[in-house]
């Protein structure tokens, strides 16, 4: 939901391999804000059948008892996840239960996507900067790396992410904002991006310091095709 393009949206539709598919948002991570819930069906709800769950609101979406949700979730052919907090929104999954829900739809080979904190709770560890210092989170971990998100944007994300995998976070990804990778299992199928400067790197300890290794980024407004993948993660 970029304010100046569609692509990284359009690409995940693509994965869905249906002609209307099913997309239900999961706005937790900012507290199921309304006008992020308005912009989700502005953009998907011409071309999907959309739909949201509110863990906060209990007068929207898709809510009521946990087996309601969890059996619609199941029936979604993509999942996104919004931006916020990912340190309140992982405790709130957890306490409902959606952490092994999200699983077993992963599992299922539903889609699953998000930006921000919709793309560090699939992993095993993330690199958290909201409301305070950098720190270190445990995610869902669908994905077993690191995740780092807003690379070019906050710089001083790439100083305090090579410093916690210097300390013993796991190795894993960094990404500028506009670039999404997209792991089809746990195998990383390809980078693509929305913006034609955005990048990504591999970030892994080598001896005794940190190695940040520059990945091959897909630019999705040229000819690019994408192909159907299997129980895919996409995180942008």
């Amino acid at each position: 939901m970029e304010k100046d393009s569609s692509l990284l949206d359009d690409y995940v539709l693509s994965l869905a391999g249906v002609a209307r598919p099913r997309v239900c948002f999961l706005p937790t991570a900012s507290g199921d804000a309304d006008h992020y819930v308005v912009r989700f069906y502005r953009r998907f709800s011409a071309e999907c059948e959309a739909s949201h769950v509110s863990l906060f609101r209990r007068d929207q979406g898709t809510g009521g008892v946990e087996e309601d949700v969890a059996s619609h979730l199941l029936s979604q052919d993509v999942i996104y996840v919004g931006g916020g907090n990912v340190v309140s929104m992982l405790g709130v999954w957890r306490a409902h239960g959606l952490d092994e829900v999200l699983h077993r739809a992963w599992e299922q080979g539903i889609v699953m996507c998000g930006p921000s904190a919709g793309s560090l709770c699939w992993f095993s560890e993330a690199l958290s900067a909201f409301h305070g210092p950098p720190r270190r989170v445990r995610g869902l971990g669908l994905l077993p790396y690191s995740n780092c998100v807003h690379y070019d944007a906050e710089p001083q994300r790439r100083e305090e992410y090579h410093r916690f995998v210097g300390d013993g976070m796991r190795a894993g990804f960094a990404t500028d904002d506009g670039a999404a990778l997209h792991f089809c299992g746990r195998r990383l199928m390809r980078v693509v991006s929305s913006r034609p400067q955005a990048k990504a790197y591999r970030v892994e300890p080598r001896g005794h310091s940190v190695v940040e290794v520059p990945l091959e980024v897909a630019y999705l407004g040229d000819d690019f095709e994408s192909s159907r993948p299997c129980a895919s993660v996409v995180a942008a």
